[in-house]
């Protein structure tokens, strides 16, 4: 779960596919579904304008969620990569782990455009952190299969 600038906590739903509102007020619940049905919701991430990042697992897809507007927006992901969890950098791109190719991918929305980065060996990624301090942004992955931990430096 995570939460808004109004206090209101939101969920990934993963077997139906849906995002889950808890109004912080009220504390009605409200389930909003992704565009892609079955989508299978993974972790999200949200950022200081309550923009939601959220993957579609099973829809190889990357999901920005407005929560003022309530509208999504897609981002196909390299073909079977199966996005895990994802997080924005500074400069606006998002940074997923991957669960079936070993690779840390990186999609600018802007264009659509996407590169990946193989790990050194087998994975199994779930938890990312975007370093924002460094120039360029550097990515750190832990691999549960050989119990190390992964930095990505982007030579761009």
């Amino acid at each position: 779960m995570i939460s808004d600038s109004k206090n209101n906590l939101w969920m990934a739903e993963f077997t139906q596919g849906h995002l889950g509102k808890i109004d912080a007020k009220t504390l009605a619940v409200k389930w909003i579904p992704l565009p892609t049905p079955f989508g299978r919701a993974r972790r999200m991430n949200i950022d200081k304008q309550d923009q939601i990042v959220v993957t579609e697992y099973r829809g190889n897809q990357v999901a920005l969620f407005d929560t003022k507007t309530e509208k999504f927006t897609e981002y196909n992901m390299p073909p079977y990569t199966f996005p895990y969890r994802a997080n924005y950098d500074k400069n606006g791109e998002i940074w997923a782990s991957t669960m079936f190719t070993d690779r840390v991918v990186r999609l600018d929305p802007k264009t659509g455009q996407s590169v990946q980065y193989l790990m050194p060996s087998d994975t199994n990624m779930r938890t990312v952190f975007v370093d924002n301090s460094t120039t360029p942004v550097t990515f750190w992955v832990g691999s549960n299969h050989d119990h190390r931990l992964v930095k990505v430096e982007p030579l761009d």
